[in-house]
C-alpha cells in the first residue's frame, strides 16, 4: 500500500472505461505487476486487446452484472443482496473500482459498485499512489506533456535506467502508452484538466507552460495557476520553462530552462538550426556548453520539450552524451505530428493539437518542413463547445501558417450543445483573418472535399483531439485506388 486509499497488495482493480488512454496505461502497469485487473469498455480496440493479452478480463458492456464477476457465489443462483450479505465479513474480495472524470454517476456499473460497497477511486488516485511508490518524474503543463514525458521516458530507457512509464499517447518504442520497468524510476504525464494534478507529489516535477485550456472546468487562468502552484509545492524539485511568464513569475522553478540565451535560465540553447528533417542546437548548462543536440522533431516547441528532458537527465546524473544519444533517436508519440502516409505526392500528418497555441506551433513547424511552393493544408475539427466558444478570437488567428483551412463541426466530447457556437461560426471567424477557409459539416463531407481539393505536393495536417483522424485512411485509400468507371 503506497497510499491509504489504494491497495497494491493483491486486491483486484476494476476499471470502468478501461480503453481510455489514461485508464489503460494504469491498467497495463498494474497487470504487469501481477495484480488482478479487469475492466469494461463499450468499444473494443487495439488497447483493450493488448490488455487482454496480458491477462486482463475485459467486459464489452458497462452493466451492473460485471461486478458479479467478483462474487464467489455468482453461479449458485443466489440473489445479489444475499451474495453481498454472505461476503460482508470479507469485503476484500470486492474490487477497487477505478473511474475517470468521464464516468457519470448514472452509469449502471458505477451504481452497482456503490451498492456493493466497493472502494471507488478516481484514475488520478491510482496514478498518485504509483507516483508515491517510485522515484517519480511527473510532467505537467497545458501543452507538450505527452511529448515531453515520452521523450524523458525514452531517454532514461536508452540510458539503461529501465523506467516505468505512463503517458497520454502511444509510443512505438514501448508499443503503447505504458511500460513496467524494474528500476526505481517512474515517468508519468500529470493532467490538470480536472484539478486532480494536486494529488501528485513526485520527486521531480516538470511544468512546460500554463494557459487556460479547459474552460469546462476552470473559469479563469488564475484558477489554473492555483492548481499548478499546489502541484509545485508537492514536488521535491521543480523544473520549469521560464519562457512561459506564468511559470517564471508565479512558480519560480528550482531548475529553469529557456530557448533564450539571455534569460539566465539554468539550461538554454544557441546555434539553433531548424531543418525539414529536424532541429539542432548547442545546449548550455549554467553558462557552460554541453554539446550539440540533434532532434528529429520539428518546431521550437519541441526543442523546448527536449531542453526539459536534458534538465531531467542531468538532474538524475546522466552524462550529456547519453542524453543526446537518446534524444537523437526519439521519434515522438503517435498523433504528435505523426506521419500517416504519402500518396500522389500528398503528405498526410495527424496531430492532436486542439488549443490555439498548439495549432499555431504545429502549423509553424509544418511551415518549416514545407518546401518552397508546397501548400500547408490545415484540416481542423474543433474539440468541445466550451473551448471553441472561449477561444473563438484566438482560434481565428491561429491559422496564419496554413495556405488552406478546412473546418468541420465541433466534436462535443460529451458536452451538451447549448447553441452558442458552431463549426460554421468558427469558420466565419477564421475567414475574417484568412482568405482560404472552407467549412464542411461532417467527416464524410470533409473526406469528399479533400479528394477534390488536395494537390500533389500538399502537406495535409489533420488537427484535433476528436475523431477527425478516422478520415485519413479512407482518403489515402481512395487516392491510391481511383474509382473505376462503372459500366
Amino acid at each position: 500500500m503506497s497510499n491509504n486509499s489504494v491497495d497494491f497488495s493483491g486486491r483486484p482493480f476494476h476499471f470502468i472505461g478501461i480503453g481510455g488512454i489514461g485508464m489503460s496505461a494504469l491498467a497495463y502497469v498494474l497487470a504487469k505487476r501481477q495484480l488482478p485487473v479487469s475492466g469494461s469498455d463499450l468499444r473494443p480496440n487495439h488497447i483493450t486487446r493488448k490488455l487482454e493479452s496480458i491477462g486482463t478480463h475485459i467486459f464489452s458492456r458497462q452493466e451492473a452484472s460485471n461486478l458479479e464477476f467478483f462474487r464467489p457465489l455468482v453461479s449458485s443462483g443466489v440473489g445479489l443482496n444475499s451474495r453481498l450479505e454472505s461476503n460482508s465479513s470479507n469485503n476484500t474480495t470486492l474490487p477497487q473500482v477505478i473511474c475517470s472524470t468521464a464516468i457519470n454517476t448514472t452509469n449502471l456499473e458505477y451504481k452497482a459498485a456503490i451498492e456493493l460497497g466497493c472502494p471507488i477511486l478516481h484514475r488520478s488516485d491510482v496514478l498518485a499512489a504509483l507516483i508515491a511508490d517510485y522515484h517519480s518524474i511527473a510532467v505537467a503543463g497545458t501543452h507538450g506533456k505527452t511529448t515531453t514525458s515520452s521523450m524523458i521516458g525514452y531517454m532514461l530507457l536508452q540510458a539503461g535506467l529501465d523506467p516505468t512509464i505512463l503517458v497520454g499517447g502511444e509510443v512505438n518504442a514501448w508499443e503503447g502508452n505504458a511500460r513496467l520497468g524494474e528500476s526505481r524510476y517512474l515517468v508519468a504525464e500529470a493532467d490538470e484538466s480536472d484539478g486532480s494534478l494536486v494529488k501528485h507529489a513526485p520527486a521531480i516535477g516538470v511544468i512546460t507552460n500554463i494557459e487556460l485550456d479547459h474552460p469546462d472546468h476552470y473559469e479563469t487562468l488564475e484558477e489554473v495557476v492555483n492548481i499548478f502552484q499546489e502541484f509545485a509545492q508537492g514536488c521535491q524539485t521543480l523544473i520549469g520553462s521560464i519562457d512561459c511568464a506564468t511559470v517564471r513569475d508565479r512558480l519560480k522553478p528550482t531548475i529553469s530552462y529557456s530557448l533564450h540565451p539571455d534569460s539566465n535560465a539554468d539550461y538554454t540553447v544557441t546555434n539553433i538550426d531548424h531543418r525539414a528533417d529536424g532541429t539542432t542546437a548547442l545546449v548550455w548548462e549554467r553558462g557552460k556548453a554541453l554539446g550539440m543536440l540533434n532532434l528529429r522533431l520539428l518546431g521550437r516547441h519541441n526543442l523546448s520539450n527536449a531542453l526539459a528532458s536534458v534538465a531531467v537527465g542531468r538532474f538524475v546524473g546522466l552524462e550529456f552524451g547519453e542524453i543526446a544519444k537518446g534524444i537523437a533517436t526519439f521519434e515522438g508519440a503517435r498523433r504528435r505530428f505523426e506521419f500517416r502516409g504519402e500518396v500522389d505526392g500528398i503528405t498526410f500528418i495527424d496531430d492532436y493539437a486542439h488549443h490555439p497555441s498548439e495549432i499555431r506551433a504545429t502549423l509553424a513547424a509544418a511551415r518549416l518542413q514545407a518546401r518552397p511552393g508546397q501548400r500547408v493544408v490545415a484540416i481542423f475539427q474543433p474539440h468541445r463547445y466550451s473551448r471553441t466558444l472561449t477561444f473563438l478570437a484566438e482560434f481565428a488567428e491561429s491559422f496564419t501558417h496554413a495556405d488552406l483551412v478546412v473546418l468541420t463541426d465541433i466534436y462535443s466530447a460529451g458536452e451538451p450543445n447549448l447553441g452558442q457556437v458552431s463549426g460554421e461560426m468558427l469558420a466565419a471567424a477564421i475567414a475574417k483573418q484568412h482568405s482560404q477557409v472552407v467549412y464542411q459539416p461532417t467527416l464524410s463531407a470533409v473526406g469528399e472535399y479533400l479528394l477534390k481539393a488536395l494537390r500533389p505536393g500538399d502537406l495535409a495536417l489533420f488537427l484535433g483531439a476528436g475523431n477527425l483522424n478516422q478520415t485519413i485512411p479512407d482518403v489515402i485509400a481512395t487516392l491510391r485506388e481511383p474509382a473505376t468507371a462503372t459500366s
